[in-house]
């Protein structure tokens, strides 16, 4: 098993496939989008294949599929297909804002997909459009639609932002006692591929209140260990809510992931700038044991949290879209 310098068990990898989105939400990238990766930059199947066989020979036992939106990739669905086939982890989940997804879900079910995580942040079509600048709300509510009808399980994440989506606190919460999904409310981050972010005054604490005041019998439930959320459930519902201090960073004493970009970074924090590039070394023929030996390296050099792997930066400043990086 893959071990850090403070003694934490490395076992979760968040891959992202694309950089691509058709969404454009407030919190992520500016209203016109990003300058996309070119393909040529991008990591291919095969070499996203032999960094998985990689990561399995590690001990990485749960992979995460995201983006930009991996739907968006053409012919995704191939590579997960062969990523099954092979049964290189236990877990195979995906995040996705659900606007392509709906047509794949049997098919996820039948691959074994472990989950499924859509990113929506109001469940009101006109927010929706503001939050997103994009009137998709529909098709994300059929794939939520789907997941629920084949029993795949199903988590939305919401990012919570001051003036923009406050009521939906509530709104979403509410659906956990209607349908067995978990809603897992985020701090906003500062990713959001321009800069200028201002610290958040709608901290994890602040939603936990409104949560309790108007839920009052709102109940702890445990978390599951290197959980990034902080979990309760409502009485009698059917599923459970949870509260990611990702700007906060309080959950980076029990972090078990790391992350490959869709151009082949590895970071070993969220926070980091990448810290090692996998791509490159594909690309210049380095083999199976130089790249296993090169991410033992980097796992062993890794920050204690968040705080420390901003401060790593070369200048200091989180900027960068979450398109980017994978989440």
């Amino acid at each position: 098993m893959l071990t850090d310098n403070h003694g934490r068990p490395v076992t979760y990898l968040r891959l992202a496939v694309t950089d691509r989105c058709n969404l454009r939400c407030l919190y992520c990238m500016p209203a016109g989008g990003l300058d996309w990766v070119p393909k040529s930059e991008l990591l291919s199947f095969e070499e996203i294949l032999v960094l998985l066989r990689v990561a399995s020979s590690l001990g990485i036992t749960k992979l995460r599929l995201t983006g930009g939106e991996p739907f968006l990739r053409k012919d995704l669905m191939d590579l997960i297909r062969r990523i099954q086939k092979e049964r290189l982890f236990p877990q195979v989940s995906i995040t996705t804002n659900g606007t392509l997804t709906a047509p794949w879900v049997p098919e996820l079910k039948s691959l074994g997909i472990h989950s499924v995580n859509l990113s929506a942040d109001t469940l009101d079509a006109a927010r929706f459009a503001r939050m997103t600048r994009r009137a998709e709300l529909a098709p994300v509510l059929e794939t939520l639609d789907a997941l629920l009808h084949v029993r795949l399980p199903a988590r939305i994440n919401a990012v919570i932002m001051e003036g923009k989506n406050e009521e939906d606190l509530l709104a979403l919460a509410e659906l956990s006692t209607r349908h067995p999904v978990g809603i897992r409310f985020i701090e906003e981050m500062p990713f959001n591929g321009s800069g200028g972010y201002q610290p958040i005054r709608w901290n994890w604490k602040v939603m936990l209140d409104k949560l309790r005041e108007h839920f009052p019998t709102l109940e702890k439930i445990p978390d599951e260990p290197h959980s990034t959320s902080i979990n309760f459930r409502i009485p009698g519902a059917p599923g459970t809510l949870g509260i990611i201090p990702a700007y906060t960073r309080s959950f980076c004493g029990t972090c078990n992931r790391i992350r490959i970009t869709p151009k082949g970074m590895l970071k070993t924090c969220l926070y980091d700038e990448g810290v090692l590039d996998l791509h490159a070394m594909l690309r210049h023929g380095a083999g199976i044991a130089e790249i296993r030996s090169a991410i033992v390296q980097a796992i062993g050099h890794r920050p204690a949290n968040g705080f420390e792997a901003e401060t790593r930066r070369r200048n200091h400043e989180v900027g960068e879209s979450m398109a980017t990086i994978g989440g």
